[in-house]
């Protein structure tokens, strides 16, 4: 027992493991949220949450909070200003959506200048730094994803439902509109965690590739939930592996081997049988 325990903290004490271990388990986290992105169809809505974190980060930096608090906050205001300027009507959802993204993001940048004081790595905020997680970085993204994946499990019949039709879930009683709220505050909390890992410009793409991977393959949405959690666990893998082989960056390369996989779906499932034939017949 004493010697597993050992090998546990000797592997969590090399950068890649921890890598590994980090976007594996963001990956089965985003897997079931960004289904209902793609159903929904509100990737839109995703890049407004994630640009809103650099403004998060630039209000850590500011009152010396906690970088994931911080983010979490901000994208959660967000998404309840969101709310209350839709049940106003003034200007249609994708408008609003377009305002929120870009002035959160601008505002971040404008605040992050001002702050002379503070060093701040935007590269590694836009894109990411896997390398770098630590061990507390491990245990916030499982803590976190345990948080979330449970929320979905207890709301997953009620998002479901309002993603058919809100009138028919609202009809059954199911609360869609507290349904919707609950599920933004995921968003937020999953932008929070994920941020160091892939970059607020890249969170958007691991939410939907291996959601819309998993739709080629998947006959129920509960299937599709769980291959979108390993098309992403194996675009993590892949993209790690060959950030190391290539030197190339990380959170990109994680992205570049989620978009792989994607283009691989879209090949007819008839084309590879009969290319596996004929090699077949070769050999």
């Amino acid at each position: 027992m004493i010697t597993t325990i050992m090998r546990g903290a000797a592997m969590l004490d090399d950068f890649f493991s921890r890598a590994m271990i980090a976007g594996i388990g963001l990956a089965l986290t985003v897997g079931p949220l960004g289904c209902f992105i793609v159903w929904r169809r509100m990737a839109y809505f995703g890049d407004t949450m994630a640009h809103s974190a650099l403004l998060g980060v630039a209000i850590s930096f500011l009152f010396s909070i906690d970088m994931t608090i911080g983010v979490f906050v901000v994208a959660s205001l967000v998404s309840l200003a969101l709310l209350l300027l839709q049940k106003r009507g003034a200007l249609s959802t994708d408008a609003l959506l377009g305002i929120l993204s870009h002035s959160t993001l601008a505002l971040g940048l404008v605040m992050v200048a001002f702050m002379t004081w503070v060093r701040v790595d935007l590269m590694g905020f836009l894109f990411g730094d896997i390398l770098a997680v630590s061990r507390m970085d491990i245990a916030t993204i499982y803590a976190g994803g345990a948080v979330i994946l449970g929320l979905v499990a207890w709301l997953w019949r009620p998002l479901l439902a309002s993603t058919v039709s809100e009138e028919m879930a609202e009809a059954e009683g199911l609360s869609p509109e507290r349904s919707r709220l609950i599920f933004m505050l995921m968003m937020a909390l999953v932008i929070a965690i994920a941020m160091k890992i892939v970059g607020i410009l890249l969170i958007t793409a691991l939410l939907i590739i291996p959601a819309a991977t998993a739709r080629r393959f998947a006959a129920t949405p509960e299937q599709m939930a769980v291959l979108a959690s390993f098309i992403g666990a194996v675009a993590v893998s892949g993209g790690l592996f060959g950030s190391l082989h290539y030197d190339t960056p990380s959170g990109p390369s994680i992205v570049v081997a989620a978009l792989a996989l994607f283009l691989i779906s879209l090949v007819p499932a008839g084309l590879l049988v009969r290319r596996q034939t004929a090699e077949g017949h070769r050999r």
